[in-house]
């Protein structure tokens, strides 16, 4: 249906699997990175087979030579990946002055973007399971109608965005579609992130113990293969001004992704915890997105694990 895409914060960690997923089924991709530049944990089947302009969301913006490049390419989907997405980066109650200029006033400047280009392509938000307000143990699951209350910057600065997106389809200036991503993981994600930050201290080698926060967080997590797949379908199928959880829907504890990767990687290493303790997150409901497109998950936890393990000793 789209077969030009524009793809923002392309060199980040989803924006690389997007972009792969994308070219590998006949998609002529455009992307923009905020140097223009590809990051090092790029994937290298990438360059020479994109055009890549800067886009410093949080400076000056795209420049009217980038904008032009864009309009020649003529992309009639945009897939609106580029924020500041690890969550401490964002601030704590209140949203740093960055994380307000990139991940709201950045959703700003692509729709801006959007309405000039003819024809107006569509555009898809990814937003956060962060937006939802906390889940009580025994009632983790939400819908995208469950009350909404970010506790922190990141949650806060992407319901923000979400509100850009909402008035701007209300206007009539854009046709667009937000997705609520709950975790995901796999090769080339930052090492500051749950499973890569483990990998990379088995994949060190060594003796000394590897230190983990928690045996005990409840989390929704899903290889970052299946969240393109989804995105993809949701580009194609969403309604207009629509939004869709995109998650496993399972429950799963840290200390059993743990355990697949303790005993893969080295089972007589000693493992710490530093931040013992139960923590329960949201738990993706994707009735909506099942019914519309029939995604579901194909990648299990063991694969993602191997293949984040495989990543992380060959570098």
């Amino acid at each position: 249906m789209f077969d030009r895409v524009l793809i923002t914060g392309i060199s980040g960690f989803v924006g690389g699997f997007l972009a792969e997923h994308l070219l590998d089924t006949g998609h002529a991709v455009f992307g923009c990175s905020p140097a223009g530049q590809w990051m090092a944990e790029s994937s290298e089947s990438l360059a020479g087979r994109v055009e890549l302009v800067a886009w410093d969301m949080a400076a000056a913006g795209l420049s009217e030579e980038a904008c032009r490049r864009i309009e020649r390419f003529r992309p009639g989907a945009v897939y609106h990946l580029a924020a500041i997405s690890i969550p401490e980066d964002c601030g704590l109650a209140e949203p740093t002055l960055q994380a307000e200029a990139i991940n709201v006033g950045g959703t700003r400047q692509v729709l801006e973007l959007a309405a000039r280009l003819r024809p107006r392509p569509r555009v898809l938000l990814t937003s956060t399971s962060h937006v939802y307000a906390p889940v009580p143990p025994e009632l983790p699951r939400v819908d995208e109608d469950a009350p909404l209350g970010p506790e922190r910057g990141y949650g806060r600065t992407k319901l923000a965005a979400e509100a850009e997106v909402c008035r701007a389809v209300e206007r009539g200036l854009c046709d667009a579609v937000i997705v609520r991503a709950f975790q995901h993981t796999g090769p080339r994600q930052n090492a500051r992130m749950m499973l890569p930050q483990w990998v990379r201290q088995f994949a060190a080698g060594g003796s000394q113990p590897v230190e983990v926060y928690t045996r005990d967080a409840h989390i929704d997590l899903t290889d970052v293969r299946d969240v393109v797949r989804a995105y993809c379908l949701l580009m194609e199928h969403g309604e207009c001004g629509g939004v869709y959880n995109v998650g496993s829907g399972i429950n799963r504890r840290s200390g059993d992704l743990l355990a697949i990767l303790h005993d893969m990687a080295d089972p007589r290493r000693p493992v710490v915890e530093l931040r013992p303790g139960f923590k329960q997150d949201p738990i993706a409901d994707t009735t909506r997105l099942v019914n519309l497109t029939g995604w579901s998950p194909e990648i299990t936890p063991e694969q993602t694990v191997a293949d984040t393990l495989a990543y992380w000793r060959g570098k």
